[in-house]
């Protein structure tokens, strides 16, 4: 997900949106450990959309707060 796209979340959408990818990533961590996982791309992939995700919610976290 691009950070343009979760700029134009509203902050529960975006909350909701971390919990989703977290989720995701846990399942895919899960996956790996178990030797289930056929593409490990994914993981690095969803790492990245966690951060990206956090950031942007710390930038709108600031917003507010100024």
């Amino acid at each position: 997900m691009k950070a343009q796209e979760l700029r134009e979340l509203s902050p529960d959408e975006l909350t909701a949106q971390i919990d989703e990818l977290k989720r995701k990533l846990f399942n895919l961590r899960f996956q790996r450990a178990t030797g289930e996982m056929d593409n490990t791309a994914e993981l690095l992939k969803t790492r990245k959309d966690v951060a990206r995700a956090l950031t942007v919610a710390r930038e709108k976290q600031r917003e507010a707060g100024e």
